[in-house]
């Protein structure tokens, strides 16, 4: 395992059911350098992300919890304006389950059964996204194309649908998107720029962001005009709507 890289003491709030897997997950976390708080349901994890005392740099969250799930505590999260970055840890790794959890406002999933050093490595890359002036250069902050207006600092957005507000992950894509606008970007500056991964990470977390931005923002997603595929690279953004 690389040494760690992020300031020691980052305090990561864990939400898993399953004792052993949460003690274990806490402690190997812990010799990593971060700080650990552990709670095994969905209403102790909501409770303490309340607490303005104990402030959080992130959540790793099961789906599959008692009572209320992963997914509700995501959405209240959101809904309350939290933008903690939150991981979930789900045995199901459908497409459908993998969306609905990114829909919700998660920022990356990790399916079951994953290696800790998998885990570690998405950890680093989220805590690294969120940090304060990773970018180095003053970030775009309005954006107006196809009839949407956004506003990237306060995550709100105009359609001709109505409105929206978009989650922090969304926000740092799509920014990166237009700030390169007709530019073919490489999956692998995508994941790496937006998410911290490695060139060569293998995941569909950024077919589901774009497919969510796809649904938000084109007419017709199915025959995007502004959301391009460009096959065997990556995605393409032209503010100037494009026939598919």
């Amino acid at each position: 395992m690389d040494p760690v890289t992020e300031p020691a003491g980052e305090h990561i709030l864990l939400v898993e059911d399953d004792p052993i897997l949460a003690k274990g997950l806490a402690r190997n976390l812990e010799l990593e350098g971060f700080r650990v708080t552990v709670c095994h349901t969905g209403e102790e994890g909501l409770e303490r992300l309340r607490s303005p005392s104990a402030p959080y740099a992130l959540v790793v969250l099961d789906v599959m919890l008692p009572g209320i799930d992963g997914l509700e505590v995501c959405r209240r999260l959101r809904a309350a304006g939290n933008a903690v970055p939150v991981l979930f840890l789900t045995a199901r790794g459908g497409e459908a389950d993998r969306i609905m959890g990114l829909r919700l406002g998660g920022d990356d999933y990790l399916p079951k059964p994953f290696s800790f050093e998998e885990l570690v490595l998405r950890i680093r890359a989220l805590l690294r996204r969120a940090a304060p002036g990773n970018s180095g250069t003053e970030p775009l902050s309005r954006v107006e194309f196809g009839g949407n207006r956004l506003d990237l600092d306060t995550l709100e957005a105009e359609t001709p649908s109505g409105a929206i507000r978009l989650t922090e992950r969304e926000a740092v894509l799509l920014r990166y998107l237009v700030e390169n606008a007709g530019r073919a970007i490489p999956r692998g500056e995508l994941l790496e720029r937006v998410w911290g991964y490695a060139h060569d990470t293998e995941t569909r977390t950024l077919d589901t962001f774009i497919h969510r931005l796809r649904r938000y923002f084109e007419a017709d997603p199915q025959k995007p005009r502004h959301f391009h595929t460009v096959r065997g690279v990556g995605y393409r953004f032209t503010p100037e709507a494009e026939e598919p």
